[in-house]
């Protein structure tokens, strides 16, 4: 069995309150809708998508062990490069 990995190094912000709280809306808005919608996609119409998901975090590999490599903060909580690398696999390259 492969690991399946993200074509970019992308974190978003799903897990936060104000994110769930904006899709709730966003499904009540859809639901109800007295009117017609006329294809699958319509209901996009309805509620704008850029409120449901607005926080998108890119890192990349280089990027996460340059700022190890420059931060004091990373090195005194005694993290290796190893262990900085982990996390950014972590929360950026795997699903």
């Amino acid at each position: 069995m492969s690991n399946s990995v993200k074509k970019s190094p992308v974190s978003t912000d799903h897990r936060t309150p104000g994110t769930r709280w904006s899709k709730r809306q966003a499904s009540k808005t859809v639901r109800r809708f007295t009117g017609d919608v006329q294809n699958g996609k319509w209901y996009r119409k309805l509620f704008c998508s850029w409120n449901i998901c607005d926080y998108r975090f890119y890192k990349t590999k280089q990027q996460a062990i340059h700022e190890w490599k420059t931060s004091r903060w990373l090195r005194n909580r005694l993290l290796t490069q190893e262990e900085v690398i982990k996390d950014w696999e972590k929360f950026y390259r795997r699903k």
